[in-house]
């Protein structure tokens, strides 16, 4: 408490909001003097004050500065029932840490990519994220709602150059670390279960698969820990004619399995052992229901058992794991420089599946 008898420090926003911003806003819109901030945190009162310095000279960063008043409009505390329902009317409510964690990953992995900025138009409330194919045009990759934009932009994930009334964004070195943190944690869980299951089943296998990474720690970042998808960097290949190896159509189509691929982890038994999903049993349309996670697990697997082994190996792997092709040739058995024909023939029957079950009216959407 301070001097006047209340909180200093609210512990009502979310978990993800920097210490710096919390101390921020508890001077500026809750009345806080700095000495009861420092008091508090047990530090002296000239690091309270730069940090509040800090933040408030990023406030012309559009981005932030819409996180900071979200975060304020929306506090409990100083306004009443009816100003709150108003305020969640007029704004969405800052995101909680599960689902900020979920869409950093998916848009900081994208932003990795060459020439990949996260577009801001003023009062929107979709940022997107577009980059540069290289003959002067562009493709759009990814969505994502305004608050997570603007949490991502508060964390230092994301900074702007030159704010306008389009602003352009790009991944901060602090963005890069967070992103090797997420997608390591996500490693770990994926190996995990797999290597829970194959140890329930195989126990000599799961012992030498255990034994080969204590060997090679480098087999623990077989997966995930790429700046770009293997399809981004085979895009910008070049055929002697001057075509794309990889048409923008075939990236498309192994995009929109890693998509699938990344909502199905959503939930519940999230670490599964997809290499078992090439042979299983395929999961009824119907059984899917309304939950987004199942149906789009059900998408993952009726396009994998349509590749079938070889081109389902290959797709998952490069597509959904982001393995690298030398890697993927190597666990597979394949010859060197093999993997890029297999997967470019992957992507082509998969972009066929895609096609077939848009006339059939199959489940595309999740």
């Amino acid at each position: 408490m301070d001097e006047s008898g209340t909180h200093v420090m609210r512990p009502h926003w979310p978990s993800w909001v920097p210490d710096a911003a919390r101390v921020y806003l508890a001077h500026t819109e809750h009345g806080a003097s700095i000495r009861a901030l420092a008091r508090q945190a047990g530090c002296h009162a000239s690091t309270v004050l730069r940090q509040v310095r800090r933040i408030e000279t990023r406030r012309d960063d559009p981005l932030v500065d819409a996180a900071l008043r979200q975060l304020g409009d929306a506090d409990p505390v100083t306004a009443g029932k009816e100003q709150l329902m108003s305020a969640m009317n007029d704004m969405p409510l800052p995101p909680d840490e599960q689902t900020l964690l979920r869409e950093a990953r998916r848009v900081l992995r994208r932003l990795c990519e060459t020439g990949a900025v996260l577009a801001v138009a003023a009062e929107m409330d979709k940022a997107v994220v577009v980059r540069d194919t290289g003959d002067g045009g562009s493709t759009r990759t990814a969505v994502v709602d305004a608050p997570v934009a603007q949490a991502m932009a508060l964390k230092d994930w994301i900074a702007c150059g030159a704010p306008g009334r389009i602003s352009r964004y790009r991944i901060t070195a602090t963005g890069r670390q967070a992103l090797n943190r997420m997608v390591a944690e996500q490693e770990s869980r994926v190996r995990g279960f797999a290597e829970a299951q194959a140890g329930f089943e195989t126990g000599r296998a799961a012992e030498a698969a255990l034994d080969a990474v204590e060997r090679d720690p480098r087999a623990r970042r077989g997966r995930y820990m790429l700046a770009e998808s293997p399809l981004t960097a085979l895009a910008r290949r070049r055929e002697k004619d001057g075509t794309p190896f990889l048409p923008e159509a075939l990236v498309a189509a192994g995009e929109r399995l890693r998509e699938d691929f990344e909502l199905s982890q959503i939930g519940a038994r999230q670490d599964r052992n997809w290499d078992q999903f090439l042979m299983a049993d395929p999961i009824p349309a119907e059984a899917a229901g309304g939950d987004g996670a199942a149906r789009a697990r059900h998408r993952v697997q009726a396009a994998l058992r349509d590749l079938g082994p070889g081109l389902g190996d290959v797709a998952l792997r490069c597509c959904c794991y982001l393995e690298g092709l030398e890697v993927t040739e190597k666990r597979l058995g394949w010859s060197a420089r093999s993997g890029k024909i297999v997967l470019r023939i992957a992507l082509q029957r998969l972009r066929r599946h895609y096609d077939e079950a848009a006339k059939g009216g199959g489940d595309l959407v999740g």
